[in-house]
């Protein structure tokens, strides 16, 4: 059974006419007969008395109408799913970000994307970059929105695109020497302990090395240490905190999208459409021009 059989069989069932049901499926009429006949032989019944000059339905043509009704709603439907499943518009997408990205390219790109396709079930999770790679590596996460490098052994398994670059400023508690400060050199921190930092200046900071940003911000607070941070964190209210200008080239963050090298996933890439065609500008803030409380946004 096909479904251009079930096609020209509803056609003559509401045409009751074999000519005009083949004008209506663009076929000759002698095909289209033919094929309702091997239709009927295939079910081992007469669907169309044709004892008369008119055709009619018998009782099993009119059973069978209503199934086939059905049958072709049904394909019309899967062909259509599948057609939105190949443009990535249904379907699941599990994605892994880095908690910097809360305050850069994250928000913009999960409401743009559920915006854009409403109908694939969107997962998120946070992680640090080391756990994202793992997780795009073993299927756990289909893409990641994380900071370069990724170590050894990524570069062959996913495929990596820069989305954005941001400056680091210093988090500093508001009782620090530099506290009022507008800008500093980054090697004036070498003394204090680093929550989050680089060796770009040439010394090994004591870090506490914490992965996630607003513990680093609350550590600085407590007066554990100073922090570095990107630029747009400079929008975290939080009391006993300010933020300064690192003098010079600063060191910078970079947040790229990555996914399984060879992923055949439309969902996949549509995601990575939709952040690459994202505003560099969008969810950012400029730099503090001197040292302020976290409590104000920076302008």
């Amino acid at each position: 059974m096909e479904l251009r059989q079930l096609r020209y069989f509803v056609a003559v069932a509401e045409e009751l006419h074999f000519g005009r049901a083949a004008e209506r499926t663009h076929v000759a009429q002698p095909a289209l007969s033919k094929q309702v006949r091997n239709l009927e032989r295939e079910l081992g019944v007469e669907l169309l008395d044709r004892s008369e000059r008119r055709v009619k339905l018998t009782d099993a043509g009119r059973v069978f109408l209503e199934k086939a009704y059905s049958v072709l709603e049904g394909a019309e439907e899967a062909e259509a799913a599948a057609a939105r499943a190949a443009r990535g518009e249904v379907g699941r997408l599990s994605v892994g970000f880095s908690g910097y990205t809360l305050y850069g390219v994250l928000p913009e790109a999960v409401r743009a994307f559920r915006n854009r396709f409403p109908g694939v079930e969107l997962s998120v999770q946070e992680g640090c970059t080391k756990a994202l790679t793992e997780g795009l590596m073993g299927g756990r996460f289909d893409v990641g929105l994380l900071h370069p490098p990724l170590g050894e052994g990524a570069g062959g398994a996913l495929e990596l695109e820069t989305v954005a670059t941001e400056p680091l400023i210093a988090a500093l508690p508001e009782d620090h020497p530099l506290a009022g400060e507008a800008e500093i050199p980054l090697s004036a921190l070498a003394n204090d302990t680093l929550v989050a930092a680089c060796r770009a200046a040439g010394f090994g900071p004591r870090a506490a090395n914490e992965e996630e940003p607003q513990t680093a911000i609350g550590l600085v607070a407590a007066g554990v240490g100073v922090a570095l941070v990107w630029e747009s964190m400079g929008n975290l209210k939080r009391p006993g905190v300010v933020y300064a200008r690192l003098a010079g080239t600063p060191p910078r963050l970079e947040t790229a999208v990555a996914w399984r090298r060879g992923n055949p996933s439309a969902v996949v890439r549509a995601f990575v459409e939709v952040v690459k065609g994202l505003d560099p500008s969008v969810s950012r803030v400029d730099g503090p021009t001197g040292a302020r409380k976290a409590s104000t946004i920076l302008s």
